[in-house]
């Protein structure tokens, strides 16, 4: 699993001209899963990216987490976060798991995240999205397992 996790002011993503997830400060989580990811995978991801320090403490100090600070999530697929670019010019995805398992993990992860007593806001699985975001610092990870 493949994740790009950026610390926002706010986010929101739409389908359809359609408002289907949006959050105030926390961090917006677009989402990769590969082939032979399992739940096991997604577990671990939710637990890192809940406990990542990524937010200011008092002193100005990147030292709080987004559960120590009560942010939201908005988590978003994103299979293109797998794609490999080393060769040509045209992106192979052929390391992204199939639609089906990818979705069934991406909602595990999602499950992941709440059980942590976070809220989590979605993108719809397999629609075409637009994600509006203000990128707080910017601080912007790639984390993966």
């Amino acid at each position: 699993m493949r994740a790009c996790v950026q610390r926002v002011s706010e986010a929101r993503v739409a389908v359809d001209d359609e408002i289907v997830g949006q959050i105030g400060r926390g961090l917006l989580v677009l989402l990769g899963v590969a082939s032979g990811d399992c739940d096991a995978d997604a577990q671990w991801l939710a637990d890192k990216i809940v406990g990542l320090r990524v937010f200011e403490d008092a002193a100005g100090k990147m030292n709080l987490s987004l559960a120590e600070t009560g942010g939201s999530m908005l988590v978003v697929s994103q299979f293109t976060l797998l794609g490999n670019c080393r060769r040509g010019r045209r992106p192979s995805f052929v390391e992204a798991a199939p639609p089906e398992e990818a979705e069934r993990l991406y909602e595990v992860f999602v499950a992941a995240i709440r059980a942590l007593g976070v809220e989590v806001a979605t993108g719809r699985f397999r629609r075409h999205m637009l994600v509006h975001l203000a990128n707080d610092g910017p601080v912007t990870l790639i984390v993966e397992r």
